[in-house]
């Protein structure tokens, strides 16, 4: 996924703070690697549907970057093929800035997290909207039956590149369920240890 990723990202502008940081050499490899198909794999397709959040960054008509944090159940994010994913967009606070921008511009990337395996994973695609007049049966594959939230639309999303970032500077933090998991195991330990204690006396 180097190549492709490259591509989108070390524009002109890029490559000059490369340069004068000492690092373009190493990075202009990654631009000249062999012609990759872009696929998400048995690693990323997991990830994805691991998730429970994301953050979604659209450009506007002006220029400037517009970040969104989009929430819902464990799986919400859902992986379509090798090339798609997408997602049922819900009715929020009607101001439709993500939806918007995206009738100007489709392109998107997303920063998709895992904060207690300090793993994020960046995708680029270009994403266009779908309901259930134009699309009814895509639409229907995006949605969550333990959802209650009405549907306004779907987003389906065309991957054009995809990245592993590395751990550094990730600070782990946990969920509620992750934090009643991690307690329920520990009392686990601890009843196990008072028994093997007990046993050794």
């Amino acid at each position: 996924m180097i190549r492709a990723f490259a591509k989108i990202s070390f524009t002109p502008d890029v490559q000059a703070v490369q340069t004068e940081m000492g690092s373009r050499a190493a990075y202009r490899s990654a631009e000249l690697g062999v012609a990759e198909e872009v696929a998400l794999g048995d690693a990323e397709q997991a990830f994805i549907a691991e998730r429970d959040s994301f953050y979604q960054a659209t450009v506007s008509q002006t220029g400037w970057p517009y970040v969104q944090h989009r929430g819902g159940p464990v799986g919400f994010l859902k992986v379509l093929d090798e090339r798609s994913i997408g997602y049922a967009d819900f009715s929020g606070n009607r101001q439709y800035i993500s939806v918007g921008n995206l009738r100007g511009d489709d392109r998107v990337s997303l920063l998709l997290m895992d904060y207690p395996r300090r793993r994020r994973l960046k995708i680029w695609g270009r994403a266009r909207a779908v309901d259930e007049r134009t699309e009814p049966a895509l639409l229907a594959q995006l949605e969550s039956s333990d959802s209650r939230a009405p549907v306004e639309r779907g987003i389906v999303i065309r991957v054009e590149a995809f990245d592993w970032n590395c751990p550094k500077y990730i600070t782990p933090r946990y969920s509620r369920d992750e934090v009643e998991a991690l307690l329920v195991q520990a009392r686990q330990q601890t009843v196990a240890r008072q028994a093997e204690s007990r046993l050794s006396m």
